[in-house]
């Protein structure tokens, strides 16, 4: 299951967690986002030992939107040792979230 985020815990379990984290920016009434939801919970699960895979809803928190520059929904934050690697926005493959995760794992 993938992990809820929010702007109180954002710092210190992404950005000082030193992982590998994908945080899936969404809200409940974005439709591409909710196609994305069956996608990264599996993603979730099989990164679950190596890997944070998050998601922040930007009508609950919108300090980690505003920070990030975030203008669409969805929006993937991808971060090693706390330092932001990539920014995807909108649907994505499974296939691109995996390489990109991949690559940092590597």
């Amino acid at each position: 299951m993938a992990y809820e985020l929010t702007d109180s815990n954002f710092k210190s379990d992404v950005i000082e967690s030193g992982k590998v984290a994908v945080v899936d920016l969404w809200a409940e009434w974005c439709q591409p986002c909710l196609a994305m939801g069956p996608i990264v919970e599996q993603l979730a699960d099989e990164y679950k030992d190596r890997a944070l895979v998050g998601k922040l809803n930007v009508d609950n928190n919108q300090e980690v939107p505003m920070q990030y520059n975030v203008r669409g929904i969805p929006t993937f934050l991808i971060f090693k040792n706390g330092e932001l690697k990539d920014k995807l926005v909108g649907t994505q493959s499974k296939k691109v979230l995996q390489e990109k995760i991949e690559a940092l794992l590597a």
